[in-house]
């Protein structure tokens, strides 16, 4: 990890490891502005993720993503939480590592589950219904993209576990850690 101070902390991790919970309250504790990458594609696109990947698929949803990161990661002072799949792309990740500190918040597969099981608003664990799959399919389905993405949050600078770890623990955790790579 590069020892020149950063003042962008992008958190990375997949869908429901507390991303954009973590954010808003990371960017308030260092005194930071935050944006939640999938928020601003949905105010750019002005509908919600789901629709976007419903209407045209994942690669323009991937390329609008791109978009607001490159713009995000020219801000001052800011928390950027990233989709689950930012990453995956290659240009992203350089951006990414050019341009701030990431911080992989990671959480086991079973929590995953745990709190995704009742979310109908992720388009690539859904069927296009919006209907949730059973619990086998649900596993299956986070266990394949997890293994898929883990190689790229790996990359990260730094890495946090969230698990069953109250949120203003692992709000202070981050903060701890960081300090001595923000400005």
């Amino acid at each position: 990890m590069s020892l020149e101070k950063k003042n962008i902390v992008y958190l990375t991790g997949f869908m429901g490891c507390g991303k954009s919970t973590i954010a808003p309250l990371l960017a308030n504790v260092l005194g930071y502005d935050f944006v939640d990458i999938d928020n601003a594609v949905e105010q750019l696109a002005q509908k919600s993720v789901t629709r976007i990947f419903e209407e045209h698929g994942e690669e323009y949803f991937r390329a609008m993503e791109h978009t607001v990161l490159l713009e995000s990661g020219r801000r001052k002072g800011c928390v950027v939480s990233l989709g689950g799949g930012t990453l995956t792309r290659a240009e992203n990740l350089a951006f990414v590592k050019s341009s701030g500190l990431l911080v992989y918040l990671k959480t086991h597969p079973e929590h995953i589950i745990r709190r995704m099981r009742h979310k109908t608003n992720r388009p690539l664990l859904f069927r296009s219904e919006g209907e949730p799959p059973d619990d086998a399919v649900l596993s299956a389905r986070i266990t394949q993209l997890l293994a898929e993405r883990e190689p790229f949050y790996n990359q990260a600078d730094l890495v946090i576990r969230t698990d069953d770890k109250p949120i203003r623990y692992t709000v202070d955790e981050i903060v701890r850690l960081v300090r001595k790579y923000v400005e």
